[in-house]
């Protein structure tokens, strides 16, 4: 393999041993399979990559509808005074939305960070406690945000594997702006900026996404790599110089690439959740539902068809008395068959099927809190589900019952139960048969007032079953603690 750019060559080991700040990751993004791991979940400062989830709240309230690219950013004091890098916005001046994306994916602006945080959800803490639970939504288990921009913060931590995540869920959800990270350069108030990365049209197929330095962090870098119909996401973490670091990332790219798989995507997307009709993303077309439904065969695609026509809530009137459990049912239904029309580029008829059950469960569980009940932890079936949808919702929803005893593993926390539903049944599709007498459930818990729902699977024998469990997902890029009960 020929690479546009020379750079001294380590191996991975060698670059490893020669800093204990280093952490590595590279994963195939077409298929799910890790490809290189070392030190892959040691909590590392993010730095400035802590900009990749600044950016993807950014992205979410432009689909929304609630920003527009040419909408206009105001300056705080607080965020003109932010330490560089920065592009230097003084107190009071604005800054196109599209100019802020660029000023953090080629400049990695500090200031524009906070101008952008400040916008959104009115203080940079209150953004910060939503990039963490964005994060926990994308299965980041591991990653805590403090701050927008990545500067000094002892409790801003993160790992190699959550960053992956990250750079992978920018490039599926928002592959419309995912193109600002392989901006060149920048120009703003008459001043041109050149990007921070460095492999940006040296290395062929390097297509973004982000760089990132503190003293306590070391050099860092996120890497999405296109090329020969292959795709990989890298991560190097701890770097003593942006040179050497630099030199490791291409190193892993010629190492990794070729083993990547060619061809269609088998990987689900890595999307937090089921959106709403109107924020639905112009996302990457997957792969043909009769190759989503492979594993089960046709009679499972046949009977995924079926279910989609299946009848339909009753349509409410205006006389009817008000029936919360049938308006959430018929809302799941219309954003689904809006999925299986196409509208979302992903036409996926269980989606539909996915959505009406999920949305059932969630609605009786509304209900039954309305009135005063707490919400249960909620176990799901003991079997793998039969069906899964592009997002990896799974489509068999149980009546709860008492919570198994004995060890847990935990691999994620989200701030819905579907996001918790969908991390489960992606698990039990893709770590094999060490989940098979694993009983998975939800578990809603407060935290800083807000609720979240931990995704966990019960019914280890002991802490050795648990572990080894947990060894398995992690081989597929999940993460996952082992815990008592």
């Amino acid at each position: 393999m020929i690479l546009a750019v020379t750079f001294f060559v380590f191996a991975p080991g060698d670059f490893a041993l020669a800093n204990a700040k280093y952490a590595g990751f590279v994963i195939d993004a077409k298929t799910g399979e890790v490809l290189y791991e070392d030190r892959a979940d040691a909590q590392r400062y993010p730095a400035s990559l802590t900009k990749m989830m600044t950016l993807y709240v950014l992205f979410e309230e432009l689909e929304k509808g609630n920003l527009r690219l040419d909408s206009r950013l105001k300056a705080s004091q607080y965020a003109a005074s932010k330490p560089p890098t920065k592009i230097g916005i003084r107190p009071g001046q604005t800054i196109r939305v599209e100019d802020a994306i660029k000023a953090l994916a080629v400049r990695s602006a500090n200031d524009v960070s906070v101008v952008i945080a400040e916008a959104i959800e009115g203080s940079e803490k209150a953004f910060a406690r939503r990039m963490t639970r964005t994060a926990h939504s994308l299965g980041m288990i591991s990653t805590t945000f403090r701050n927008a921009n990545g500067l000094p913060n002892s409790e801003q931590k993160t790992t190699a594997r959550d960053m992956a995540k990250l750079g992978w869920a920018l490039h599926d959800r928002f592959p419309r702006y995912f193109k600002y990270f392989n901006t060149r350069s920048f120009t703003w108030k008459g001043r041109t900026y050149r990007n921070t990365n460095r492999l940006l049209g040296r290395v062929k197929g390097v297509n973004g996404i982000k760089t990132g330095y503190i003293r306590a962090s070391g050099f860092n870098l996120v890497t999405s790599v296109e090329r020969d119909g292959r795709h990989i996401i890298a991560v190097v973490m701890g770097g003593r110089s942006g040179a050497s670091r630099n030199a490791h990332m291409v190193d892993l790219i010629g190492r990794y690439l070729d083993k990547a798989r060619p061809g269609l995507r088998t990987a689900p997307l890595l999307v937090a959740e089921v959106p709403a009709p109107e924020r639905l993303p112009a996302a990457r077309p997957m792969l043909a539902f009769a190759a989503n439904t492979a594993r089960g065969g046709p009679l499972d695609a046949q009977a995924a068809i079926l279910a989609v026509s299946a009848p339909q809530p009753k349509q409410q009137t205006a006389a009817d008395d008000y029936d919360p459990i049938a308006a959430r049912i018929r809302e799941a239904s219309e954003v689904a068959q809006l999925a299986y029309a196409g509208g979302d580029g992903r036409s996926d008829p269980i989606a539909l099927l996915a959505a009406r059950a999920e949305a059932k469960a969630a609605a009786m569980a509304s209900a039954e809190t309305a009135q005063g009940a707490a919400p249960a932890p909620k176990i799901l079936p003991d079997a793998r589900p039969r069906y899964a949808s592009a997002t990896g919702i799974g489509v068999r929803f149980p009546e709860p019952k008492a919570l198994p005893r004995g060890w847990h593993i935990q691999i994620g926390a989200t701030p819905s139960e579907a996001g918790a539903r969908s991390l489960l049944a992606r698990a039990q599709n893709e770590a094999g048969s060490v989940l098979n007498s694993a009983s998975p459930f939800t578990e809603p818990v407060k935290k800083n007032g807000e609720t979240l729902y931990r995704a966990r699977f019960a019914g280890f024998a002991g802490k050795k079953e648990a572990r080894a469990a947990c060894a398995r997902l992690k081989q597929k890029s999940f993460s996952c603690l082992a815990l008592p009960n």
